[in-house]
């Protein structure tokens, strides 16, 4: 009898197609009611999470930006979208891939595109729960904001990565 751990299969990018619309809302929501609790309240997590409410906005937000969104065995597990090539506007994994390398590669797909685009700072506003993630990946803190959603406020943080002193090997 074989004692071996399943291995899990590597995660994969793809572009965003409008039938992820449904599964990655859920992937949204999932995250910031699963992941957030330590630094956000319920109240604030539910005004957070009700973004994804409107489907058909949620897709129309999506579908408006470079939307890359990452796979396990076919399944949608994380996405990140970018505007603009100078903003990180969404970057959400599912909890059960958490510590997978799913949000590493979703967000190194991203800066590599804005950098090939010409971008030389790539911005973010990471709620408190990423905030340490964008700051292992070398985004420096600009300034603390808060943001109304509905009757609560959500804080978080502007953070810039730059591209222009990074070395690049050849």
């Amino acid at each position: 009898m074989s004692t071996a751990t399943p291995v899990t299969p590597a995660p994969a990018l793809r572009p965003y197609l409008a039938s992820d619309a449904p599964v990655l809302a859920g992937i949204f929501r999932a995250a910031i009611e699963e992941l957030t609790g330590e630094d956000y309240s319920p109240d604030q997590q539910e005004a957070w999470a009700a973004a994804a409410d409107d489907d058909a906005e949620f897709a129309e937000r999506l579908a408006g930006q470079l939307t890359l969104v990452a796979t396990i065995s076919g399944q949608p597990v994380g996405f990140i979208a970018l505007k603009g090539d100078k903003v990180i506007d969404l970057l959400y994994v599912h909890p059960a891939v958490v510590g997978k390398g799913v949000a590493t590669l979703l967000c190194g797909a991203a800066e590599a595109l804005a950098k090939a685009r010409g971008t030389s700072v790539l911005s973010v506003d990471a709620s408190d729960t990423a905030l340490g993630f964008f700051q292992q990946r070398g985004y420096e803190a600009q300034r603390r904001n808060t943001v109304p959603r509905g009757t609560v406020w959500l804080g978080n943080t502007t953070l810039h990565k730059s591209f222009s002193e990074e070395k690049t090997l050849q």
